[in-house]
């Protein structure tokens, strides 16, 4: 992300342009689950999205996330969903998941900087984010479970 930083004085204006990179920060960690057979696909550190800033900001600005990490944004209601990809640089998959933490819908290979509304299939609490192709990877299907631990 590249800052500008603009003063006055004298009538003369000078700007310091800055690069801040984001880092990943471990706020949790996430298992998703087979419905079928309660077996475990994957293991995931996942950052939190859980106030209106981080919910809006989401994984924009970021040039780089590992496979084992992922974004759980948490609503405070069940309801439809709709997430697009402005400023967000890295192709993602978005995991729309249920009050009862079952996945309603899965929105694969998300454009980066495509500001296509990607809506849920049906009403979600929680919705996360990791890189474009691991829930095929994963082989994650709609019903499967998520559970997971905030640090």
């Amino acid at each position: 992300m590249t800052i500008l930083i603009s003063s006055c004085k004298d009538d003369k204006k000078s700007s310091i342009v800055k690069d801040v990179k984001i880092n990943f920060k471990k706020e949790g960690e996430l298992q998703l689950k087979k419905a079928d057979s309660d077996s475990l696909l994957v293991r995931l550190d996942i950052e939190i999205a859980d106030d209106a800033y981080s919910t809006q900001t989401g994984l924009m600005y970021r040039d780089h996330m590992d496979d084992n990490h992922g974004m759980l944004f948490i609503f405070p209601n069940n309801d439809f969903r709709s997430f697009y990809m402005k400023n967000t640089e890295i192709p993602l998959d978005i995991i729309y998941i249920s009050r009862d933490k079952k996945i309603v819908s899965i929105q694969k290979n998300a454009k980066p900087f495509d500001e296509t509304s990607l809506p849920s299939e049906g009403p979600a609490k929680y919705v996360l984010e990791v890189n474009a192709g691991l829930s095929d990877l994963w082989t994650l299907d709609k019903g499967d479970i998520m559970e997971f631990t905030i640090l």
